[in-house]
């Protein structure tokens, strides 16, 4: 499976009726995404959408029908820095998905954040590694970032995106499915 494991700590905190979510996603650590497959996603690859003002998601689970914060609704912040991606959203718990997320958080089912993005033409260097290869995350577009069990990055507090390099790209064929991140 391509699934990392996380004990990580997407934090969540009830205050005045309100459920305040804060998780961190890290820049530069390495992860095994499947044998012999790593990947790096470098400082502030995710910069230009951040900044240029784009509709991103929160997400129960990437599913576009779950979701819980974005950031033209106003309640999601992102702030992307040198070290980590970090995010902070306003859950609203009315919903029958934002309810079932956070009982599954409350006991220890959902821990790991997870990115959904496509990588920019030329946002990717890839290096032979006697063992494999590594691809190294350099310019991405950020739509969504989803709370899950388990992220590919052991590291992120709360993934499923292609692998897809720049020769698999051609013709666009939409986005890819979470099962076909792989391709030989």
């Amino acid at each position: 499976m391509l699934w990392g494991g996380n004990l990580g700590t997407l934090e969540i905190r009830a205050e005045g009726g309100t459920t305040r979510l804060t998780a961190r996603f890290p820049y530069g650590l390495e992860t095994e995404l499947a044998p012999g497959r790593h990947e790096v996603v470098a400082s502030r690859a995710f910069a230009d959408r951040i900044e240029a003002g784009g509709e991103i998601h929160l997400l129960s689970g990437h599913d576009y029908n779950r979701p819980l914060a974005s950031t033209t609704a106003g309640n999601l912040t992102l702030t992307d820095g040198d070290d980590a991606l970090t995010v902070r959203a306003e859950i609203d718990g009315s919903t029958s998905w934002s309810k079932d997320f956070l009982a599954a958080h409350a006991n220890g089912l959902i821990r790991g954040l997870s990115p959904g993005f496509r990588v920019e033409q030329g946002g990717e260097r890839i290096e032979r590694r006697s063992a494999g290869i590594l691809r190294t995350i350099t310019r991405a577009s950020l739509f969504e970032l989803s709370a899950v069990t388990r992220p590919a990055y052991p590291a992120a507090q709360i993934e499923a995106r292609a692998w897809e390099t720049h020769w698999d790209r051609l013709p666009y064929r939409g986005p890819a499915h979470h099962l076909n991140r792989w391709r030989v």
